[in-house]
Parts: C-alpha cells; structure tokens; sequence
C-alpha cells in the first residue's frame, strides 16, 4: 500500500481524460464511488476533456503536464513516460489549475488507479517493523540529463544485479560496471559477485557433500543401506559405521565450478534481456557524474552518469604476518587447483568455521587458530555448543594463539604460532574477517569518505555523502554481510530512485545461518544482547535440547544433539529472538523469520500446532526456562 492511500487524512486524486475514454469513465467511476463512501478521507477532482487530441496536447505536446510530474522529486520516469488516458495522480489541492508544487504522488494509468482504491478499501494492515520512511537528500536528478545513463552501478554481484534490473523495469536507462580483480593468490570468477562464485553458493554445495558423506559413513549402515547379512552376523547382528569413503577434490571442485559458470551466463543472458548494459570494465570516479573505465587491455574511456550506486561488496581481509602471502582465502578455496590436504583455517568467523565443517566433512585433517571466541556478534551459547560439536567432529582448535610466521618447506607451509609452537600444512586458509573493495574506487575525487577501519562506505539511507551517490550491501558500513540483505536494499533503493517509493530498507529481524557441521540459524537478538538492552528482569529464555529424529539410529551420533531457544520479553510476551541448532537451519527458521517481523509473541508460537515429526516443531513445545533450573533435555516425542 502507498503512504498516502494508508493515511486517515483526505487524499485528493486527480483523474484526467478524454470524455469517450472507457478506462478514463471506469477509474473515474470507481474513485467517485469510493469519495461517497468516505468522503473524509478521499476527494475525486476530474479533469475530463471532449477529444483524444486536446487530452495529448494538455498531456504530452503543449502544457506538457506529464514533464511537470515526472520532474518532481528528482523524477518520476514513469510519469514522464506516460502517454495514454486516463493520467492519474493525488495532489494537496482540489483546484483545477493547482500547480506543480501541490502534486504529492504519481499514480499512472486506469489499473493503477484501481489497485490504488484497492488498497484504499482494505483494513489497515497490522503494523510491523518494516513501516520506516526513508528522508532522500535530493540529488539533482531530472528525466532530462544528458549523461550516458540515468543509473550506474558499480558491481555485479547480487544487490548490484537486484538493483539494475529493478531500475530498468521502472523505465531507467542502467548500466552495470564489473570488473573481477584477480585475488592475492591469482582466483579470477565471472558475473555474479561473491555469493554465486567464491561464496554462499560453492560453500552450501560443498557443506552438502560434507552431509553426504557424514550419512554414508554414520547413517547408511543403520538404515540396512548397503548391509550384506556377512557383515550383520560378524558383528553380533548388530550394524556398524561405514569406513570412510574416497573423496575426489577434483571431481567436487569441477562440478562446483561448473555450475558456477552456468549461473555466470544465465546472469549476462538475464541483464541483456532486461535492458541492462552490462561493462565488463574497471571503474573509478573522475567526478560525481564521471566514471574513468579501463578494459583488460588497459584502454581507458569514460562513462556519465546521473546517479551512481557503488555495491562492489568486499574482499577477505590479508594475514598480517610474516609469510601471510602464502595463506589462501575464501576467495580461492572453492577453485583450488589441488587438494587441500592438512588444512589450518585462521580465524573464528563463520566463513572460517564453515571452510573448516566442510574441509572435515569430506575427510581432511582440520586445524582452527582462534584468538579469541568463536562467532563474535552471535548467541554465544550457540556458539559454544557449535565448537564442542566440531571439536567431536575431529577439528582441532588451537586456541588464544594468532600465526607469527608462515614459511615455505618443501611443498609444506611451516606456521609458527604467537606461543612459540609449530606445525607444518599443506594449505592456510585465512578468514579473519572482510573489507570493503574501495581502494581502487577513487572516492577521494568525489568526497566520499571510507571508514578507515574496514573501507566501508558510511551512508544513510543507503545515500552517502554526496547525494547522487548511494551504496548498497557488504561496502556499506554496518549492513550485516548477507546476500539477500543486499539484494532487498538494491530493488528498495531503484523503486525510491525511479518508482516513487518512500520504503525504507528494514535491517532489523533479518533471519541468518552458519552452515557449520552443526547447523546454526538464528533471527532477533542474541541473548546476551537482550539482556543488555531490555535488562535481564526483563528477558525470559525458553530453551530445549533434543535429538533429531533422523539422527536416533546411529550410535555414533548419541553425543550429538538439537537446541532450540526463544528470547522473550517478560512484560509483553514478544519474542525478541530465536536460536536453532540442528539440521535444515535455514529452512527451519525462514518461516520464523516472517513471524518476527510480523512481531510474533511467544504465545502466537507456543499456540501453533507444531508439523510432527520435525525439528522445527521443537519451538512450538518450548515450555522451559532457564531461570526455572528444570533439565530442559526433550523427553518423548
């Protein structure tokens, strides 16, 4: 629904037409009906002219009303674009003749103008969290710029790729500017950003296969797959785990790869088909309309632009030591030409734990260096069941040490530690933390300054600075690095910039999961986070341990379990956050997700009849506090 039509002050809708129009007397007629329906709350001003002829000349050719909307508040590409009857729009004056300065909303055609009185006639929606306006600094956009493009966005990753082709479908001229710089280790990728080639996407197919093979070896024999009655009868008539199962890095890296590379080209295909220039160039601002180009030959040209978005996300941050230059990153795990062999991931970020679930999952001698605590920023209850599961996993943890050095022996990499003991690896893999890709960008030319701490750009509702320039996803200072956060800021700022939209982009409740071996998904607050900011007489924990049901016959899965918690406000019963560890995290707490932003109480949970047998179904049978001492181990079904 449109602000205005959501408002209890009077809208005052202007419809213009010709008199023989039939969808100018339809929206007309249903307006009208509306306005005796609620006549304090909606007014129909009519403007209704005797021939096509004289409507076109009012519209397009003479008065040229279309121009004078399309222009308000740094332009309306579809108003100006609009060429049929009937030419609709809601203005703070009931006059005729009002003026360009009383026109509030653009509404378009006979469709649009029903879908408005739709909305108009429904209840009002219950209120949720997602209701923020965004203030625009203006930018100076007009319809009629003579730059190359009304849009260019600089990177084509997810939010980059979101935001051009909803720019696009809102009638902007968009180009999208992407050029991949090769990684310290020489990794090169195609279209498609971080998620689709060094990240989300390589990393969830490679969890899969640690899944498979963790079911092969501690879930087939005990399901009576691939059991012959000689193996049943030498050990007892009982079933024993599967020996570990041969796995092939190549085959996995080249099937990933190849997936990778189909997605790269559905992605060209899908911007060309949208009208999306995609420049297959290297960008850097020359001024706050002008992008310097450069191509893989090193030709140099330039593009203008009316508005700019930089969503060129960010690199993974280097080792800082001596011998750092040997370590790998994510940026080249998924690609790495060789088998990884004995592997030391450096660092406690979920990139990093995730690398090293998978990398154990499939068979690979794992150690983890951590200098502090494991997640930081999440529940860190979860956080500490989730290192002891990896820690029965087989992963070692070297813990409170950093690598001082890393030197080259043989086809080894000896490391030593920051308390003098050593160990020698095939492959380093550094994940302690990410930074935003700026430094190459030029934002000194234009003003816009980077915090010096992560590169990140600094903006308010994803504008920075300068106003004609904006910033969406991981570059952006303090947006949480997930891809659908970026992909949903990038089509909420094309619909503000060309749609005439006012909707906020809503950081809040946003739902996340770490694919480590255990998986973790999580929405709202952590624990610890509650408390300091609603103080702990006000916070209530629900929390379960339970063991999932596909888990109950494999012996060797008997240590692991499920964990479930709810953080509740004691005075209002509002769930303030939701914690799950378990299998199928994230399809388990996607649905919950919505629930939080709908602002769900722990009662609208605990009422919902529960889906039998499944782990999600934990949250509905949540009946025990922490403050209450009781053993909240799950009994029965």
């Amino acid at each position: 629904m449109t602000s205005t039509a959501a408002t209890t002050t009077k809208s005052i809708l202007h419809v213009a037409g010709y008199s023989s129009c039939g969808f100018y007397r339809r929206a007309a007629s249903v307006v009208a009906s509306l306005s005796l329906l609620f006549p304090h709350r909606l007014e129909l001003v009519q403007h209704e002219f005797t021939s096509r002829d004289e409507f076109r000349e009012w519209l397009i050719h003479g008065t040229n009303f279309r121009e004078r909307v399309g222009n308000l508040g740094g332009g309306n590409l579809r108003a100006s674009a609009h060429s049929s009857s009937p030419f609709c729009w809601i203005s703070s004056s009931a006059e005729q003749s009002s003026s360009a300065d009383s026109i509030l909303e653009f509404i378009g055609g006979c469709d649009d103008t029903l879908d408005w009185c739709r909305k108009f006639a429904q209840p009002p929606a219950p209120s949720t969290s997602n209701g923020e306006e965004a203030e625009m600094v203006p930018d100076g956009h007009t319809p009629t710029h003579s730059y190359d493009y009304d849009l260019l966005i600089l990177g084509g990753g997810s939010g980059g790729l979101a935001a051009s082709k909803e720019a696009a479908r809102l009638g902007a001229k968009v180009a999208v500017l992407d050029f991949v710089k090769p990684s310290p280790a020489g990794s090169k990728w195609g279209l498609g950003g971080t998620c689709v080639n060094v990240g989300c996407i390589p990393k969830k197919l490679m969890h899969n296969a640690a899944l498979l093979n963790g079911n092969y070896i501690h879930d087939q024999p005990h399901y009576g797959i691939g059991v012959t009655p000689e193996s049943v009868e030498a050990n007892y008539g009982m079933t024993q785990d599967n020996a570990a199962a041969t796995q092939s890095w190549d085959m996995l890296k080249q099937n990933v790869q190849n997936h990778i590379r189909g997605l790269n080209f559905k992605y060209r295909v899908d911007l060309r088909e949208k009208e999306v220039t995609y420049l297959n160039l290297l960008g850097k601002f020359v001024n706050e309309h002008t992008i310097e180009t450069v191509d893989k030959k090193g030709d140099v040209d330039t593009v203008t632009f009316s508005r700019c978005m930089i969503a060129v996300g960010g690199r993974p941050t280097p080792l800082n030591c001596e011998g750092g230059d040997l370590a790998i990153s994510s940026d080249d795990i998924f690609s790495l030409d060789r088998d990884p062999g004995k592997v030391l991931c450096v660092g406690a970020s979920y990139i990093s734990l995730e690398c090293a679930g998978f990398l154990r999952g499939i068979g690979k001698d794992v150690t983890v260096a951590v200098r502090s605590i494991l997640l930081r920023g999440f529940d860190r209850e979860c956080a500490k069941l989730i290192g002891e599961h990896m820690k029965d996993e087989g992963i070692v943890f070297r813990e409170e040490v950093v690598p001082n050095k890393l030197e080259k022996v043989g086809e080894k990499i000896k490391v030593t530690f920051s308390n003098g003991e050593t160990d020698e690896y095939d492959t380093v893999l550094a994940a302690i933390g990410r930074s935003g890709d700026t430094s190459k960008l030029g934002l000194e030319n234009v003003g816009v300054a980077v915090n010096p701490k992560n590169s990140k750009i600094s903006a308010k509702f994803e504008q920075t600075s300068v106003p004609n320039i904006y910033v969406i996803g991981d570059v952006m200072d303090g947006c949480p690095e997930l891809t659908p956060v970026a992909i949903h800021a990038g089509k909420a700022l094309s619909r503000r910039l060309f749609g005439g939209s006012k909707q906020a982009m809503d950081y809040r409740n946003i739902c996340t999961t770490v694919f480590t071996p255990l998986e973790y998904g999580t929405v709202g607050y952590s624990e610890d986070d509650a408390i300091a900011e609603f103080g702990e007489d006000s916070v209530t924990v629900y929390h379960k341990y339970f063991i999932p049901l596909e888990w109950s016959l494999s012996p060797s899965r008997g240590s692991h379990q499920g964990f479930c918690k709810a953080i509740v406000n004691k005075h209002t019963d509002k769930v303030l956050g939701l914690h799950y560890l378990g299998p199928n995290a994230g399809e388990v707490m996607q649905g919950f997700g919505t629930a939080m932003k709908l602002g769900c109480k722990f009662e609208d949970i605990a009422e919902t009849v529960g889906i039998h047998p499944t782990t999600a179904e934990e949250f509905t049978t949540l009946s025990i506090t922490k403050e209450s001492g009781e053993d909240a181990a799950a009994s029965g079904c």
